[in-house]
């Protein structure tokens, strides 16, 4: 982050900021992205529009970092139980059944607003995926450390897609939410022979 967007941001205490961010998923939940205006949220949240275009520069920004700001738990690279197998368990279970259902429905309406706009994709790769995706690399190299996975398996550069894979696929295939249960057995029946990795810990 640059000097000048932290120097921007801090004009916002974190109880206010984090305020903001919730107003921000309420609206995207009730009308979707095309449709959330900083005009909208400047109203919900009593701000005014100048110092939301201040502090995020746009709704891009703002919707990608509100997005982030709802991940749950720690961070991926935070999470170390002495196996990959746990590790992903511990990552799934960062969020219970009624806040996956929520994101999922959430995620799939940013989806389509993420194909036709490439600020929202943009800001989308710098605040959630590519973070993502740094975590999971430190996770599955920490796999290979231990010995439970060959750094040349090409199922490792894949482990991200099949996890969003999972869980978007769920709604769309048995037209039933995300689940605990279900991404648990996912990630044994799928992801970890993929991996070739222990399925027991």
């Amino acid at each position: 982050m640059t000097e000048v967007a932290t120097a921007r941001r801090s004009r916002i205490t974190p109880e206010r900021e984090a305020e903001l961010y919730e107003a921000v998923l309420d609206l995207l939940r009730e009308v979707g992205y095309d449709a959330l205006t900083m005009d909208s949220v400047a109203a919900r949240t009593k701000s005014s529009k100048a110092t939301l275009y201040r502090q995020w520069g746009g709704k891009a920004e703002l919707v990608a970092r509100a997005v982030r700001y709802q991940k749950p738990g720690a961070a991926i690279d935070e999470i170390d139980t002495g196996s990959l197998r746990g590790d992903l368990h511990a990552l799934t279970m960062r969020s219970d059944d009624c806040e996956m259902e929520q994101n999922s429905a959430l995620m799939r309406g940013l989806a389509m607003a993420i194909h036709g706009n490439p600020d929202l994709l943009q800001a989308f790769k710098e605040h959630l995926i590519e973070p993502e995706m740094a975590g999971f690399r430190q996770v599955l190299q920490r796999a290979v450390d231990r010995g439970e996975i060959r750094a040349d398996n090409p199922a490792i550069d894949f482990v991200m897609h099949m996890m969003i894979g999972g869980f978007a696929a769920r709604s769309l295939i048995d037209e039933q939410p995300p689940t605990q249960t279900f991404l648990l057995s996912y990630i044994d029946a799928v992801v970890l022979p993929a991996l070739g990795a222990p399925v027991t810990c």
